[in-house]
């Protein structure tokens, strides 16, 4: 059975290809309560804080945002993400949802 996955994304086009990777491993769409998987865009509200928050209750959290914002992918590595550019998400999350 594929993982409960919380989309925090603000970018309509993203959301409904993450969310086709997500029902193609057997996945459903969750919420922050009962997600065992998140995936979250660097740069959207309070995106650091639900990191550390998330990573510090176990719940793996893949953070992805444009390659030219190597810092704030840095910056989610730092905090327990794994974190790519918005080129890899559909292929990290594909291996991280099934």
């Amino acid at each position: 059975m594929g993982k409960r996955v919380w989309l925090v994304t603000g970018d309509l086009v993203f959301r409904a290809k993450l969310r086709a990777v997500v029902e193609a491993a057997g996945g459903e769409l969750a919420d922050a309560a009962t997600a065992d998987l998140v995936v979250i865009e660097v740069g959207s509200r309070g995106w650091e804080e639900r990191v550390v928050e998330l990573v510090g209750r176990g719940v793996p959290v893949l953070a992805f945002g444009p390659h030219v914002g190597a810092d704030l992918l840095r910056a989610a590595r730092e905090r327990g993400a794994v974190a790519v550019p918005n080129s890899q998400v559909e292929e990290r999350l594909r291996a991280m949802a099934s």
